[in-house]
């Protein structure tokens, strides 16, 4: 039975491999996204112990407010110069170097805008001068207020040159500097991981990046001779108490680095999410083409039971097919995956500013997740055809036709079962009500729907092919294509449903975004009644901001009514993390807003008061006259008293906060104007005015609404671009399927095929024929994926009123989009199976069993 097995696999290998593909594929992803984790991972402990070499012990403040990668930058405030004499006067203490480090020191390069960075930090601190690990390559330190020195990967970003006069933007406005200096690192490198890093001297440091003259963002403290790290951190941390945090070199280098593996085990999961779409829709492929081939075989396993061969050896032979299909492609998809793992590894580095990348290894979950993968999908997915197989009975040899139709009953239900029960899963993960179980109820609603909708497709496939095929039936082969694509209802399903899986997803998401962009432009367009907005679109780590000084000049100005500047950061309300706004003038965000308080009054606010919306005052029980507690990212925790309670919507966030309480957000300058113009002023001239205002931001720029709103939901364009590339993989495998299901079918009708061309039918139209039974079938899996993609995205959108969603936008202009290019899929997958078709032996096929 074995070699009989092997035989027969060697006999359709090119079949087989056809279907793997799908399989090797879907691994690739798996294992690329381990490997490329994993290289980057050991990347970053290799820049951070760079980072950290020579360091024995580390002292910081503990973060004011604790944040994860998702919600944003996790600030330690800085701390006095007493704490640097204080621990440098400790014994087993050789050096203590106060060192200033912050986020947001963005250079003007030598086209008159700030240098982009996207991932890789903006650094700015104090000159240590030279050591083993940094140099100096071009001019000296530097002495003055006015001069800085910087990396030589911002040089080149830059385009600038030791001696120019360059402008840096901090926490305070545009300031002019002399380039005095380029350094470098040690191994010939132009940064650590791509980083953007502009050095002052430490008076200038301290005033500019951290707001407060004469103090440290941490220590770094060399230990005596003789003195070990972990017993210098001891004697540290028991001097400078819990609100400090030490740690050896070793333990802080470790730190850094896990805080950004954990973003990158999130970006893991997307890139292993987007492998289990692809192996989801691999698993329709290679479903149905051992189906397709049981089906041909039936005749020859009929022999093999009517000779002694028992159901479970039936079952064996199958499975063993299977079995050598998926080591061959987890083989194979483990070996693509570690060469895209390193591709994607080396643009990462590329585009993180020339990251310096550890050598590459395949760690044990890449090898141990692709056979486990590969071998689980193919036996899965072989598993029913096995099953029928056995069933064969040895009567069926001495049968032409072995294999009729089968009533749909069962298949039926089963997919109402499964939709509904994915359907109740989708609820329950839209709603909150699983339980601490979102995301796990949502994917899996999402993946019953799939499977649920792919059961439920033969019922439906006959009528629908039909209709579609009518539009081709006007001649001979559009008629014989439509009948063909129709013939075999189970066949046509699961080729369809691979290709409704990804179209599904795409239009999902598309329905989404457009509602979300649709909310906001509708929101900023029915409740924002301002003419002209001053903001910037982002393009580092944070968000543009601009001088508080502008906001009060701008008010100034002819033509200008109200002017309200704002601020945002991420603080502790209550106990819990939330987003605050801060506002120039509530009293004036009031008129903008068109916001009437429900109680209370929108007058201007005191300091120690807060303005709240009505979801947040009703969650929180909170009424006018109540007191909220907040800890910000910097300062003391302050406490504010209830001013007034807004309609939702009708303020610039759930919290308003007086303009003093930005003093101690992170960074202390607003990130948005809102201009109000008086009755008949010209926005032109206005514009223009303001434009002058904010010429020493380069980040930040002047516009009217309709700028306004798509500078604010550009980013969705850019999100959506991304996921149709990665989904454009399972795309791809349908493909496959429909090339593959194609082949087998041509195979299996030979001798009719030879029929058809002995009275008479050519071979163009041969090739017609096969080409529109292909075209149906893509348009038919498109049509499918729009219908369900729509209503997964509508039901989202549904959930998600309460966040916001006021829009449903169904993007009808790109579901055409979407069924013109199932049309070319289906001519493009037609076209080795059609030439085939045509090159069929006339006599041959007529004779063939």
């Amino acid at each position: 039975m074995f070699r009989a097995t092997l035989k027969s696999l060697l006999a359709r290998k090119v079949r087989l491999l056809l279907s793997g593909l799908a399989v090797v594929l879907g691994v690739m992803f798996v294992s690329g996204a381990f490997v490329l984790t994993d290289t980057l991972g050991r990347s970053f402990d290799a820049i951070f112990a760079d980072a950290f070499e020579g360091i024995d012990v580390n002292v910081t403040t503990k973060p004011k407010i604790a944040a994860d990668e998702a919600e944003g930058e996790q600030v330690a405030p800085p701390f006095p110069a007493t704490v640097l004499e204080k621990v440098d006067a400790l014994p087993g203490v050789a050096e203590a170097t106060g060192v200033v480090a912050g986020q947001g020191a963005r250079l003007i390069g030598s086209n008159g805008k700030v240098v982009p960075t996207v991932g890789p930090p903006q650094l700015g601190g104090n000159w240590l001068g030279e050591s083993d690990l940094v140099r100096l390559r071009e001019g000296r330190e530097p002495r003055a207020d006015d001069e800085i020195v910087i990396n030589a990967a911002l040089a080149e970003a830059a385009k600038v040159s030791v001696g120019d006069r360059v402008g840096v933007l901090t926490l305070e406005p545009k300031r002019e500097f002399t380039l005095v200096g380029i350094f470098g690192y040690s191994g010939d490198r132009d940064s650590i991981g791509g980083a953007h890093e502009v050095m002052f001297t430490t008076p200038v440091a301290q005033r500019l990046m951290l707001g407060q003259p004469g103090t440290y963002s941490s220590i770094a403290v060399r230990a005596a001779d003789g003195v070990r790290p972990e017993t210098l951190r001891d004697d540290v941390a028991g001097v400078l108490g819990a609100e400090y945090d030490v740690k050896t070199g070793e333990q802080a280098s470790e730190a850094a680095s896990a805080g950004l593996k954990e973003g990158l085990s999130f970006f893991n999961q997307i890139l292993l999410g987007f492998a289990g779409v692809a192996l989801l829709v691999g698993t329709f492929l290679i479903l149905n083409t051992f189906s397709i081939i049981v089906a041909q075989r039936t005749r020859e396993l009929a022999l093999m039971r009517a000779i002694g061969a028992s159901g479970r050896q039936i079952i064996g032979s199958v499975v063993l097919e299977a079995i050598a299909v998926g080591l061959l492609a987890s083989l194979l998809g483990l070996a693509a995956g570690i060469g895209i793992g390193a591709l994607l590894a080396y643009v990462f580095g590329q585009f993180a500013g020339g990251l310096a990348l550890a050598g590459l290894a395949v760690p044990p979950a890449a090898v141990v997740s692709s056979f486990a993968v590969g071998m689980l999908i193919t036996l899965v997915a072989a598993l029913l055809p096995a099953l029928r197989a056995s069933r064969i009975p040895p009567i069926a040899a001495m049968q032409d036709v072995a294999t009729p139709d089968r009533p749909l009953t069962r298949v039926t239900i089963s997919g109402a079962v499964v939709t509904t029960v994915g359907a109740v899963l989708l609820a329950l993960g839209l709603t909150d009500n699983a339980g601490g179980n979102t995301l796990a109820a949502i994917l899996g609603g999402v993946l019953f729907t799939f499977v649920g909708v792919a059961l439920l497709t033969p019922l439906i496939s006959r009528p629908v092919v039909s209709l579609l095929g009518a539009i081709f039936a006007w001649s001979v082969p559009g008629k014989l294509g439509r009948l063909n694509s129709g013939r075999n209802p189970r066949r046509t399903a699961i080729t369809a449903a691979a290709l409704m899986v990804g179209i599904a997803l795409v239009t999902g998401v598309t329905v989404v975004l457009d509602s979300a962009k649709s909310t906001i432009a509708d929101q900023t367009t029915n409740t924002v009644d301002a003419e002209l907005t001053i903001s910037g679109a982002q393009t580092g780590p944070r968000q543009p901001t601009f001088d508080p000084a502008v906001i009060d000049r701008a008010a100034a100005l002819p033509g200008v009514g109200t002017v309200v500047g704002l601020f945002n950061d991420f603080a502790e309300v209550d106990g819990e993390r939330r987003y605050v706004n801060a506002a120039t003038d509530l009293a004036a965000a009031g008129r903008i807003y068109h916001a009437k308080a429900t109680s209370g009054t929108l007058a201007t606010l005191r300091p120690d008061q807060i303005a709240l919306s009505e979801p947040v005052a009703r969650n929180r029980g909170k009424a006018v006259g109540d007191t909220l507690t907040i800890q910000f990212a910097r300062g003391a925790r302050h406490t504010y008293t209830v001013a007034a309670i807004v309609p939702e919507d009708r303020l610039p966030g759930s919290y308003v906060l007086p303009r003093e309480s930005a003093a101690d957000f992170t960074v202390p300058q607003p990130y948005l104007a809102l201009v109000q113009l008086t009755d008949g002023t010209s926005i032109g001239p206005v514009q223009s005015r303001l434009e002058e205002l904010v010429a020493d931001s380069p980040e930040v720029s002047v516009a009217d609404r309709a700028a306004f709103v798509e500078q604010q939901t550009g980013a969705f364009d850019q999100l959506l671009t991304m996921i149709q590339i990665l989904l454009a993989l399972a795309i791809v495998i349908a493909v496959l399927g429909i090339v593959n299901t194609l082949a087998l079918s041509v195979l299996e009708r030979t001798r009719e095929l030879g029929l058809l061309r002995a009275i008479g039918l050519r071979r163009s139209q041969t090739m017609r024929m096969i080409t529109v039974e292909a075209v149906v079938i893509s348009v038919f899996g498109a049509l499918l994926g729009v219908v369900v993609g729509s209503g997964l995205g509508a039901a989202v959108v549904r959930a998600l009123e309460d966040e916001g969603f006021t829009k449903l936008v169904l993007p009808w202009s790109q579901m055409g989009v979407f069924l013109g290019l199932a049309a070319l899929i289906g001519v493009i997958a037609a076209v080795v199976p059609a030439t085939r078709a045509a090159r069929i032996n006339v006599l041959g096929a007529i004779a063939h069993d």
